[in-house]
Parts: C-alpha cells; sequence; structure tokens
C-alpha cells in the first residue's frame, strides 16, 4: 500500500503503523506543513556539515522525510513502516558499534522514549568525540505550556520523572521530558553523563506548527501565507523565547 492510499478521515490507532502512514500522507500534501519540516530539516543538515566522520542516524523516522534533505541519514523507528525506514530499533539499545556515529537527528522523539536515561548511554556508547545530538522537542514556555495542556492529547507533566509509564512506541509519552531532563534536571544530566554537553538551546516556532494544523486538524490560514508568519514568529521571539512552542536542544560528546 502507497503512502497516498491512505485517507485523511481514517482514524487508526497512534500505535498502528498505518497511523504514521497516514502522517506521511498530510504533511506531504499541505505545503505549508511541509515547508515548515524543510525548515526544521535544514537545521539538521546545517549540523550534518559540522560534524566527525561516522553514521548519521535519524530516530524515530516516522512519518518524516529527512532523506530527502540528507540522503545519507539512516532512517530508523520501533515500527515496521514498509519503504520508510532503513532499520528497527528501540533508541535504549541501538544496533551500532562504539563511536561509530557522527550525528542522531530527532524530531518529537525523545519525550517518548521509555527510559531517557538509557538512550542517553546508548548515545554516549555510540558517538564519536564531537558527534552530536539535535533533537526538535515541544518547549515548556508559557505559550507552549498553554497550548499542549489544553489542546494536545499527550501529557505534559513538569512534575514528572526521566522514565514513561509502559505504554505502546506513540501513545506512551511526556511531552515535558526535555525540560525534565536538560533544564529542570540539568545537574543530575552533567553528573550522570560527564561527556555529553548541553551546546544550544534554541526556542522557535511560535505560530506556524499550530497554523498549519499538524497532521490532524485542518489548516488556519493559506499556503501563500507561510512567509508572512515566519517573520511573524522572528519578532514574537525577539520579544520572548516564552512565546516559542518547540525548542532545538544540542548535545555534544567531549
Amino acid at each position: 500500500m502507497g503512502i497516498l492510499d491512505l485517507k485523511h478521515d481514517v482514524t487508526f490507532e497512534l500505535d498502528d503503523p498505518r497511523r504514521t502512514l497516514q502522517h506521511r500522507d498530510i504533511i506531504l500534501s499541505k505545503p505549508f506543513l511541509k515547508k515548515l519540516y524543510q525548515e526544521w530539516y535544514g537545521v539538521f543538515k546545517i549540523h550534518a556539515t559540522q560534524l566527525p566522520p561516522g553514521i548519521l542516524l535519524e530516530l524515530g523516522s516516522g512519518a518524516g522525510f529527512l532523506k530527502e534533505i540528507l540522503p545519507e541519514v539512516v532512517t530508523s523507528d520501533v515500527l515496521d513502516i514498509p519503504e520508510m525506514v532503513d532499520r528497527i530499533f528501540y533508541a535504549q539499545q541501538m544496533p551500532f558499534e562504539k563511536e561509530s556515529m557522527a550525528g542522531i537527528f530527532m524530531t518529537d522523539v525523545f519525550h517518548h522514549i521509555p527510559d531517557s536515561a538509557a538512550f542517553l548511554r546508548e548515545a554516549d556508547r555510540v558517538l564519536v568525540s564531537g558527534g552530536r545530538i539535535v533533537m526538535s522537542e515541544p518547549a515548556n514556555t508559557i505559550w507552549g505550556k498553554f497550548i499542549y495542556k489544553t489542546f494536545h492529547h499527550e501529557p505534559f507533566d513538569t512534575h514528572g520523572d526521566w522514565f514513561i509509564p509502559p505504554s505502546g512506541p506513540m501513545s506512551g509519552s511526556n511531552q515535558a521530558l526535555p525540560y525534565i531532563v536538560f533544564i529542570r534536571d540539568r545537574p543530575t544530566f552533567e553528573m550522570k553523563f560527564p561527556n555529553l554537553k548541553i551546546k544550544e538551546l534554541n526556542y522557535h516556532t511560535p505560530l506556524r506548527y499550530l497554523l498549519s494544523g499538524g497532521v490532524s486538524k485542518k489548516q488556519l490560514v493559506p499556503d501563500f501565507s507561510f512567509g508572512f508568519f515566519k517573520l511573524l514568529d522572528s519578532l514574537l521571539l525577539r520579544i520572548s523565547k516564552q512565546f516559542a512552542m518547540f525548542v532545538t536542544i544540542v548535545i555534544e560528546k567531549e
């Protein structure tokens, strides 16, 4: 079954691979949303040019299309998604040799990993010196927290710990997990993982994902308005990072 065979009005369970195929169909059919993904992937590509030799991995590729922007990347997921992923495995146990990887790229994936410490140990093992984890995740800002807690089906619990209760690979989550590990508990992170250094926290995208409707809602603005709202996003962030809905976190191995 091709990715365009699925209709938007068909609903599958979150952990059903057909749901991911449906999301891929939606992303590719919404120019506004696709441009936003291209922008996020452009950041990954810039980082890829700055890395030492080694494997480039996209963890939790899902419905994305990073391989179109970065052809050398190895795509992966926990779900068997036909013709969309190169490898199938869990983030806590990656099938790669020690110090063989230059970069790990993730889009809205970290907050689904059941044991974030186990993943970080694996990342420390497989990354070469100078290798990076680059992830785009929900931001714990005034605006972001309001949107996620009010309108999103996934939990946003800033008081949670580093573990997510057992569930399905997509249905189990805590959108506040990146904040918990890398900001709230930063001293603990630095103590447990002295080789992994937080290099960047870049807050971004106040409005455009919301206006695009994402993969589950109707787009609220016309496609031609993308440039205008990109400028508006930039102006809002100049006022305060508290307008951001997302944060890109860059972690580098010494």
